[in-house]
């Protein structure tokens, strides 16, 4: 997900129907309400008190007391709103070669359909501010209020909404450990949560139907286009949600236009078997501008971005 990650960045020419204009706010609300009056309300207030209160603990890095608090406040908050919480412990080696304790929460709704879709977030922050145009902060550790937080607290949002009403599917919920831990230029050294996760999966027959990543969800002006693995891998995927995102009224943050290739948690599904898209925020020339600084703070986040991300996936799982 981080602009060192990039395997390569570029625009791919896709066959595709250009999106229309952006439409003023105003008529994305009211486009939104009568689309989806049989899909229920996603709270961007309530996603937006789960940002500030993970940003609460302090930053995230795995294997600190902070780190450790998250990982308590997650699993009860997910068990409140009625899912089936499992802690998947491990250890993994970061690109120092020194070992590193991991949590992976995976929280089941409605555990009795065989039929599953995945919704994943990473929750841990970075332990170095290394894109900070101050250097004195490079050495700081990132609160990711955006690049963590931000798809944390969508899905939150998502399982209390579904906590009330039910699905045809099943929804597992995983949040995933250490993807934020990686060196540049060591594309291996990113993801070490679901590369733990994908070696241990929940069942050795586990495969559902859709997999979705959200990364950097929240942010002012966030622009969510066409990533490349997403599009190779499942683009049938891919066409379900955008098309959700314009029946539901937000075609302006989700672009029809091509991105580029991101080596993020969901490559390392793809490449697992489990077909997996990301939901990115993919910018003209990178990510968000507090992307890996001291600046990826609550104030960046607009709860206008939540509510238009975490409603579309709400207006896609109430397709199925």
């Amino acid at each position: 997900m981080h602009w060192a990650k990039f395997t390569s960045v570029f625009l791919i020419c896709f066959t595709l129907m250009a999106c229309a204009g952006k439409k003023p706010s105003g008529t994305e609300s009211s486009q939104n309400e009568a689309v989806t009056a049989n899909v229920p309300s996603f709270c961007a207030d309530s996603a937006m008190a789960f940002v500030t209160a993970q940003c609460g603990f302090g930053p995230r890095i795995p294997a600190s007391s902070e780190h450790g608090k998250c990982v308590q406040w997650l699993q009860d908050k997910m068990q409140s709103f009625g899912a089936d919480v499992q802690l998947q412990k491990g250890t993994v080696t970061d690109f120092k070669g020194q070992s590193l304790e991991i949590t992976n929460i995976m929280a089941s709704l409605s555990p009795q359909f065989n039929e599953r879709v995945l919704l994943l977030a990473h929750y841990d922050s970075r332990p170095w501010a290394d894109a900070d145009p101050d250097p004195a902060n490079h050495s700081k550790p990132v609160m990711g209020a955006n690049d963590g937080a931000s798809g944390v607290s969508v899905l939150m949002e998502l399982a209390r909404v579904l906590s009330r009403d039910t699905l045809n599917v099943g929804v597992d919920i995983l949040f995933v450990d250490a993807e934020d831990m990686g060196d540049n230029g060591d594309e291996m050294s990113w993801a070490l949560g679901t590369q733990y996760w994908v070696k241990n999966l929940p069942r050795e027959d586990y495969k559902p139907v859709h997999a979705i990543l959200l990364d950097m969800v929240g942010a002012t002006g966030a622009q969510f286009g066409f990533e490349f693995f997403s599009q190779q891998y499942a683009p049938g995927t891919v066409s379900a949600v955008w098309d959700a995102a314009s029946s539901a009224g937000f075609s302006s943050y989700f672009t029809r236009r091509a991105g580029g290739a991101i080596t993020d948690d969901h490559v390392f599904l793809c490449k697992a078997g489990i077909p997996c898209i990301d939901i990115i925020d993919l910018r003209q020339g990178g990510f968000f501008p507090q992307w890996h600084t001291a600046g990826d703070v609550p104030s960046v986040i607009d709860p206008a971005t939540l509510r238009a991300v975490g409603q579309t996936l709400l207006a896609f799982l109430y397709s199925l």
